[in-house]
């Protein structure tokens, strides 16, 4: 069976919890480095992405459940909010076919944020990842039926795209492309895949300050915004340069190439708020303040060399990128200048992480 490093393990070889009707799991956010935007089929990315998994941005999901006739009942932050749950009924209802036994028991979801939700952080990723792995945990606990832990991950990546596409991504630690890549062995649009090659020890331990320009919530939903690509004027070329940029950052990553990395990344978050804005009906997210922080962070790199550079979700907020080894000057540098911009000086400190864990 093959071994992926940053996955923390199950511990318990799916042995079956004695007579136990909840199941509980923490799944981290992640940062996509290379972009998804645009789909086709159900849930299908239309260009591969490359992101990698935060460590403390996480949602905590608890799945109960009792026989019953399928009344799907949710908590979000120890609330009941319609819109979240009718999302997970017909989600639900979407995979019906792939975990049919569903139908036969009452489910219970509390589900919790660390982090803000639908304001750019992919918020979405870890509660559609978490969801999905303690769907993928019940199918054990109810049936019985076994699967080994990389047939485990890769289901558990395929659900979570169905209710969230930067949410196959999550399912796994470390860099993980999701969409199918010449470059990749085993890759899939139908989940995804943790970067089979070796990353040079420079990008192992790389850190993320998000910086909160806007806690709201985004005015346009990813999901819509995936819909304006079918019928957009650049989709073409896009996709081209997806995958020219995503061959040209597995590359940086493996040569520890903090030039091309800095280029791609920005050239990446700044054009998928290109297209965003280039849509039909086209739509601005940024924020005054996210171009106050990104001129400071180019004018900041200039003067004191040292590799730092941005990237941005589907909102104003600024995820600066740079290498623990530079966090001395770089807190100096948020500190004094960049949260100036922020609301409330808000700040989430966070690094590359493991992946999700079984609470």
């Amino acid at each position: 069976m093959k071994s992926y490093p940053n996955i923390r393990h199950l511990g318990s070889d799916f042995k079956k919890l004695n007579n136990m009707n909840k199941i509980s799991w923490q799944s981290p956010s992640n940062i996509a480095l290379v972009k998804y935007w645009g789909k086709h089929g159900v849930q299908l990315p239309s260009n591969p992405s490359l992101s990698f998994t935060l460590n403390n941005c996480h949602t905590t999901t608890e799945l109960q459940w009792e026989a019953g006739d399928g009344n799907i009942d949710l908590l979000f932050d120890g609330q009941r909010k319609e819109r979240f749950t009718a999302r997970a009924r017909d989600y639900i209802s979407s995979i019906a076919s792939i975990f049919p036994f569903l139908k036969e028991y009452n489910l219970h979801i509390d589900s919790t944020n660390n982090f803000p939700h639908s304001a750019g952080i992919a918020s979405s990723a870890s509660a559609m990842s978490s969801l999905a792995l303690c769907l993928c945990s019940m199918e054990y606990e109810v049936t019985g039926k076994t699967l080994t832990e990389e047939e485990f991950y890769q289901k558990a990546s395929n659900i979570a795209r169905l209710g969230s596409g930067s949410a196959a991504r999550s399912v796994y630690g470390g860099y993980v492309s999701w969409g199918k890549s010449d470059k990749i062995p085993g890759s899939s649009d139908e989940y995804a895949t943790p970067l089979p090659m070796e990353i040079n020890e420079s990008f192992k331990d790389i850190r993320d300050t998000i910086l909160i320009v806007d806690q709201g919530i985004k005015v346009v939903s990813s999901r819509a915004g995936h819909k304006l690509m079918d019928r957009h004027p650049y989709a073409q070329q896009r996709f081209a340069r997806a995958n020219k940029n995503f061959n040209d950052l597995t590359k940086a990553l493996q040569e520890g190439d903090d030039p091309n990395f800095i280029r791609i990344v920005e050239q990446e978050a700044l054009g998928l708020h290109a297209l965003m804005m280039s849509s039909t009906p086209g739509y601005i997210l940024l924020k005054a303040n996210t171009l106050n922080i990104i001129h400071r962070i180019r004018a900041f790199r200039d003067l004191s060399c040292t590799t730092l550079c941005f990237t941005l979700d589907a909102g104003p907020n600024v995820h600066l990128l740079y290498h623990g080894s530079d966090s001395a000057e770089v807190e100096e540098f948020i500190t004094e200048e960049l949260l100036l911009y922020c609301s409330d000086k808000y700040r989430i400190d966070d690094h590359i992480g493991n992946g999700p864990e079984k609470v």
